[in-house]
């Protein structure tokens, strides 16, 4: 899944699809690129799962799927957790190592 949202203009689809569901012509308007080369990155979304695609008409509608994108949103906030409690047992460490203010030196 975060292999897919590497590439930017992967993201921008997803940040578009936010928005609501699109058109693949809609979603493809505002990259310089091919049709064929921006459906491709389509496909690697749809595959990791992170949207889904349906005929309508003529047209080939996107949408977000919402259920995985909060498995890996609650996937990045434990991990954010974590980190956060790293960083903080790290600050109260250094803390303990470095004078509390500048005008404490050698002679104090």
């Amino acid at each position: 899944m975060f292999s897919a949202l590497a590439d930017p203009t992967r993201r921008a689809v997803v940040q578009a699809l936010s928005q609501g569901p699109a058109t693949v012509s809609q979603l493809a308007a505002p990259f310089a690129m091919a049709l064929p080369s921006f459906t491709q990155h389509l496909g690697v979304l749809e595959e990791a799962g992170l949207i889904t695609s349906r005929r309508q008409g003529r047209a080939r509608l996107c949408a977000l799927n919402g259920p995985a994108l909060r498995n890996a949103e609650d996937w990045l906030a434990a991990h954010r957790r974590q980190w956060e409690a790293r960083l903080d047992r790290l600050e109260a460490h250094l803390q303990t190592l470095t004078p509390a203010s500048p005008e404490e030196g050698p002679e104090g």
